[in-house]
């Protein structure tokens, strides 16, 4: 149990204890909870006038971080989900500081009792195989980074892995032996395996013969033989989109990102018949019900379904304006 009540080390020992050493936390998660917290310091100096390092635990109460998830909605124009995302960082290191300073635990709990905001779901976006195959064939493949981008792309729509899964993968994580796949560590640091295509082995065997840039051994580095940025990875599909909204004009209102392209293979394997459970292994998903959102976006599933009902009589009926009063109070 903790004594101290400065703020400083107690935020700390929860990324250097908490988050890398006893959860392990991936290098994504931990970089968003320091955004997060980067934010909240900053805010919290403007508002109490006071430096980070300065703060006690004390003056981190309920208010102040309602007041900086309303900052982060209001005036920087976050979504609700963005603010949620902010609120669990915090919540979580609210439950780590509950085991070091049990003494505040009316404090906790109040800023523990802070809810998630509700906002309305949208539909999972994905492609249709006509705009994959456009998007796919875009890259000149006569050259290292077309090539390069070829095989990003296939990989990802084929394996349906993460931004950050994709952008982390070694050679090494490439079985192309018997029983050919992809080996990756996801979310949770939950280790699975994915299997690849044949026709996308095929053209990771061709990738792997490249002649190897920089010293990290990753699978599909940047020019510089670094690991992708974030930010390197989206110029590369807004590059290809661009050119195979040429041959596939439904490309141009679409956003395609690594997610999408995610999507896009849940979607072919929900289509295809697969199990929810199955998809959910594949996905790296905690929870089957995560893979209920594809079962809601797909209309051609809906339209195989109510071809399987037996249709309605209906009757043709002359129209009857109904009493004016009452449409009136019904149009209200």
């Amino acid at each position: 149990m903790n004594t101290t009540t400065s703020l400083a080390p107690l935020l700390e020992c929860f990324f250097t204890q908490r988050l890398m050493k006893q959860r392990q936390a991936s290098p994504h998660t931990i970089c968003s909870y320091r955004d997060t917290f980067r934010q909240f310091l900053i805010f919290t100096q403007q508002r109490l006038h006071q430096q980070p390092s300065n703060l006690d635990f004390q003056q981190i109460d309920a208010p102040l971080i309602v007041a900086f998830l309303d900052e982060l909605e209001n005036a920087r124009g976050l979504t609700a989900r963005s603010r949620n995302l902010r609120l669990t960082a915090i919540h979580s290191f609210f439950q780590y500081v509950a085991f070091e300073l049990p003494t505040h635990a009316a404090q906790i709990q109040r800023v523990l009792a802070i809810p998630s905001k509700r906002f309305d779901r949208t539909l999972v976006g994905f492609l249709s195989r006509s705009e994959v195959d456009a998007l796919l064939a875009a890259p000149d493949c006569s050259t290292w980074s077309g090539r390069r981008d070829h095989a990003f792309m296939l990989t990802a729509v084929q394996t349906g892995l993460r931004l950050s899964e994709m952008t982390g993968l070694k050679q090494e994580d490439i079985i192309i032996t018997a029983g050919a796949h992809i080996r990756v560590i996801g979310k949770g640091r939950k280790e699975r395996c994915i299997p690849l295509a044949k026709s996308t082995l095929a053209v990771l065997k061709n990738w792997l013969r490249e002649p190897p840039r920089g010293d990290d051994a990753v699978l599909f580095p940047s020019a510089r033989g670094k690991r992708f940025s974030v930010d390197g990875v989206q110029y590369l599909l807004n590059k290809h989109r661009r050119a195979a909204a040429k041959v596939c004009p439904s490309l141009e209102q679409k956003r395609v990102t690594v997610h999408r392209l995610r999507h896009t293979m849940a979607m072919d394997l929900l289509q295809a018949g697969v199990d929810r459970s199955v998809i959910a292994l594949w996905l790296g998903h905690e929870s089957v019900e995560t893979t209920q959102i594809y079962l809601e976006a797909t209309i051609a599933m809906k339209e195989q379904a109510l071809s399987k009902t037996t249709p309605l009589e209906g009757k043709l009926a002359r129209y009857k304006p109904g009493d004016s009063l009452l449409n009136f109070l019904n149009n209200l």
